[in-house]
């Protein structure tokens, strides 16, 4: 049996080993003509059905429940991971995984065996990364007002919580940011200027074009960082 491949993206897709693909158009299968496929496997860059690709013995897991999926790939001789392209951030995204249905009922009895303790240890987990939060939003909070030092500390606050937010994917976030770079931490500061302090969201509700709307409340944005930065109003 050949080794999946994907069709190609603008992003290629991380490398899991057997891939499915749950496709987004209607596909039939080259082989048995069956169709249209809820998942797929690419062999020589022909859509054929799990049953034509050897596969169809096994079950599908969707994705949740990491100590289940890590232990199902682990009893099952043969898995296959399950993707699907995403339109908006042009990328493959894994769903879940096809297994042997017998190695999925010995993980399941695997993570019953150890489910308290796997839940003390994510209690544990939890805890350990809001105080990880808090202090890196308290550093973040610090470095705007050194920055902007007559920004008001609330304010200061507020902006470092929303652009620090664990899993947001906000410029707090990045790697810049997280080592407290200038340039994230400004433009934090600028996006809720500009959300805040400026007519800008009624200018995109409106119907005004984003960079249009952009330019018309810019001067508003910088005086506003010009008072934090230094008091001055002019």
């Amino acid at each position: 049996m050949a080794t999946a491949a994907l069709p190609a993206s603008p992003s290629p897709p991380p490398r899991y080993g057997l891939l499915v693909v749950q496709p987004l158009r209607r596909k039939h299968c080259a082989g048995c003509r069956r169709g249209p496929l809820s998942m797929l496997i690419l062999e020589d860059a022909a859509p054929r059905c799990l049953d034509c690709a050897d596969l169809g013995h096994l079950v599908f897991l969707p994705r949740g429940d990491t100590a289940l999926t890590r232990r199902s790939q682990e009893e099952s001789g043969l898995s296959a991971v399950v993707v699907r392209f995403n339109r908006r951030k042009s990328r493959y995204e894994r769903q879940g995984v096809l297994v042997e249905e017998a190695g999925l009922r010995r993980a399941e009895e695997r993570c019953l065996a150890d489910a308290e303790a796997r839940r003390r240890r994510r209690v544990r987990d939890a805890g350990r990364r809001a105080a990880q939060d808090l202090r890196f939003a308290e550093a973040f909070a610090a470095e705007i007002l050194r920055l902007f030092p007559r920004c008001p500390q609330d304010r200061a606050q507020g902006i470092a919580a929303h652009a620090s937010l664990r899993g947001s994917g906000r410029v707090g976030r990045s790697a810049a940011g997280r080592a407290l770079a200038e340039g994230p931490v400004v433009s934090a500061v600028v996006a809720s200027v500009r959300h805040l302090d400026t007519p800008y969201d009624r200018l995109l509700m409106s119907g005004v074009p984003r960079h249009e709307a952009r330019r018309r409340i810019a001067a508003d944005v910088e005086a506003r960082l010009r008072m934090w930065r230094d008091g001055s109003v002019a």
